[in-house]
């Protein structure tokens, strides 16, 4: 852990499970922030199914929108963690519905013409029995480092379960030794450049 100044990360859960309901990707995303923890990030965490997200692709979308809220408290935060589970091998209609809200910030600059988003650190997290985290890893990815985030070394964690069965992560008796590995340096990867950024920040056009 460092003494460096103190750094805050905001994990977008896209389950799809309301509140108070047991959720596999909350698991696995507040492990993620138990990671960064030790790394000196204070972290919190949304349950987006819970909130009204409209859809669209503006930072506001009118009366009773949730994300101008959710957007404000991305913007106050060094890394950005978007944890989805696997449905039919894609991410979940949410967590789609989070990265079309994320494209609003292509038009949101400084006075030197940066996004607002230049110098914050994304993560994925994945979760599911089924295939497709690589996938919907690099999509998540793509579409986070086109709206200005910074994707950090070894980046994503994901767990996938035997497929075809009813196998969950938050059902396992304990994490598996390979997905604690990679938080880990999930974590001090993301901690590292997410300080670098802050003190150095990228250059305007």
């Amino acid at each position: 852990m460092t003494n460096s100044a103190p750094l805050t990360a905001l994990a977008l859960n896209c389950t799809l499970t309301p509140s108070p309901g047991e959720s596999s990707t909350e698991l696995m995303s507040d492990q993620v922030l138990n990671a960064l923890r030790e790394h000196g990030v204070e972290g919190r965490s949304i349950r987006v199914v819970d909130l009204d997200v409209k859809p669209g692709v503006e930072a506001d979308m009118g009366a009773g929108d949730a994300w101008p809220g959710i957007r404000q408290q991305m913007l106050e935060s060094d890394i950005l963690v978007i944890a989805t589970p696997t449905w039919v091998g894609q991410r979940s209609s949410v967590a789609q519905r989070v990265i079309e809200r994320l494209d609003a910030e292509l038009s949101a600059t400084d006075d030197e013409g940066r996004l607002e988003t230049f110098g914050k650190v994304a993560l994925a997290v994945v979760v599911g029995n089924e295939d497709g985290a690589h996938a919907i890893t690099a999509g998540l990815f793509q579409g986070l480092n086109d709206v200005g985030f910074t994707i950090p070394a070894q980046g994503g964690v994901y767990w996938n379960g035997e497929a075809m069965t009813t196998g969950d992560y938050k059902d396992l008796d304990e994490k598996p030794e390979a997905v604690a590995s990679t938080m880990k340096t999930l974590a001090a990867n993301a901690a590292h450049l997410a300080r670098l950024l802050k003190q150095d920040r990228y250059p305007p056009a």
